[in-house]
């Protein structure tokens, strides 16, 4: 059998996969794997590129994709012990990236693993303190026998860069009531079924997508609404560590802003602070709000 299965959904991807198909063919030689991609219409000529790397290919019509649908469809297509999940856009940082993913199954109790993701060179100011709140550089064991102290992080995972036994993932799946934040989602189940996930440094990405103002508000809409659905809310320390995690890069930030002049990077980014905290009250309190509202207010269309 396959140990692990690297799957990527791809559309339209050709300049991340020209980077990405020869790291990860490099890598997969090291392991018995496979490569399959999942591809939803791509017309860029991201097909033609990835019939030239050994990976299986799996095309579905665009207005079938769904983020915890397509994902599960993919998993079952695989054939590995272990399934790799990597966005098209995330290149690894180092050689061995799979290698450090995999090793931590050496541990039985292990369900599922994810990796860092380090923002790209050119990143907004916003978006690299944003995921240096949660992707640091210290291995951390999320063990549901003892919280760690953690808080929001406890259910933190992203399918951006991850690693999930088989045969957890069939018990679990990706949640497809879930439009968005289906990693979320599974995280809580694997957690909540009493496997323990790893944040793995080591098996770092350059991924990082910028939002502009108006983005970040629709995007905590929804983030606040799905931790308000998954009863994350309202789990030991989530509010304190997330008001704490606030508070820390607000103060950093009226640090620089109190300097002879200020850039104008900072004073984007305290906006930007401030509509990401608008967005999450909003999601949070979303029951208040008439319909026609959530339905503006939600970058992924969750209402609709």
């Amino acid at each position: 059998m396959v140990e692990v299965s690297i799957i990527v959904l791809t559309k339209d991807g050709r300049p991340y996969l020209e980077r990405l198909l020869p790291a990860l063919s490099a890598q997969a030689d090291k392991v018995s794997s496979e490569l399959l991609a999942v591809d939803s219409g791509s017309m860029d000529g991201t097909l033609e590129l990835l019939r030239s790397f050994p990976v299986h290919i799996v095309e579905i019509p665009p207005e079938d994709f769904h983020h915890a649908r397509t994902r599960n469809f993919a998993a079952r297509l695989a054939q590995g012990k272990i399934l790799v999940l990597l966005s098209q856009d995330a290149i690894p940082a180092s050689e061995n990236w799979l290698e450090c993913m995999i090793k931590n199954f050496d541990d039985p109790k292990v369900g599922a693993v994810y990796g860092r993701q380090c923002p790209k060179p050119d990143s907004s100011l916003e978006r690299r303190q944003a995921l240096d709140a949660v992707y640091g550089g210290v291995r951390i064991v999320k063990d549901p026998a003892h919280r760690n102290g953690l808080g929001y992080r406890f259910y933190h995972f992203s399918d951006a860069n991850a690693a999930i036994r088989r045969d957890v993932w069939e018990k679990t799946q990706f949640p497809e009531d879930l439009k968005v934040f289906e990693d979320l989602g599974i995280a809580k189940r694997i957690l909540d079924s009493g496997w323990k996930i790893v944040y793995e440094p080591k098996a770092a990405v350059i991924h990082s997508h910028d939002h502009n103002t108006l983005g970040l508000l629709k995007r905590y809409f929804d983030i606040g609404y799905t931790l308000k659905l998954l009863k994350i809310w309202d789990a030991p320390g989530t509010r304190k560590s997330l008001l704490r995690d606030a508070l820390r890069m607000l103060k950093d930030k009226a640090r620089h802003s109190r300097s002879d002049s200020p850039s104008r990077s900072v004073r984007k980014s305290l906006a930007q602070d401030f509509a990401k905290s608008l967005g999450m009250f909003l999601g949070l309190n979303q029951n208040c709000l008439p319909l026609a509202l959530k339905r503006r207010l939600s970058a992924f269309r969750v209402f609709e």
